[in-house]
């Protein structure tokens, strides 16, 4: 069953970008402290993800933070290079903490996997939305195929 609201984020090892190359990060504690926003998208640099859904929080972090949100993270089936390249490309600096599922374990352990074979993509995470307060899951929502509507950052502003 697909995470849900009350759940806790599993604590996994996983890879972010950092100076020297991939950081080993512990989820369990990224998410154990504080309100995170946690979206997740399908691959870096695809279109939606790349013109929409990351430029949207972006924009707006101020407001997240203005309703309480302490981090915002993204997380994609890509490893810790190609998450630092799409980070610099959009001159993300500290602004969203991006999270290297480049196993998929996250995306399998929230029953989150996407198949996304027929496009090249292999299994992949389904774009979502979630709200972490101090490592529960106090909202989640994920977007049917193609669609940049219950994860974009404007709909969790909404829901805050």
């Amino acid at each position: 069953m697909a995470a849900a609201a009350g759940d806790r984020v599993p604590d996994l090892e996983l890879k972010t970008p950092g100076p020297d190359g991939p950081q080993a990060i512990s989820t369990g504690e990224l998410f154990g402290t504080g309100r995170t926003v946690l979206f997740g998208v399908p691959g870096a640099f695809t279109p939606g993800c790349d013109r929409t859904h990351l430029p949207g929080y972006l924009e707006r972090a101020d407001e997240l933070a203005a309703k309480g949100v302490d981090r915002i993270v993204c997380v994609a089936v890509n490893d810790a290079f190609v998450m630092d390249a799409w980070a610099r490309s959009h001159d993300a600096g500290d602004t969203i903490t991006m999270l290297a599922d480049g196993n998929g374990e996250l995306a399998a352990a929230l029953d989150l996997e996407m198949d996304g074979s027929a496009f090249g993509l292999g299994t992949r995470i389904k774009r979502f939305a979630a709200v972490i307060d101090d490592g529960t899951i106090t909202q989640i929502d994920v977007d049917e195929a193609g669609a940049v509507d219950l994860s974009a950052c404007s709909a969790v502003i909404a829901r805050l």
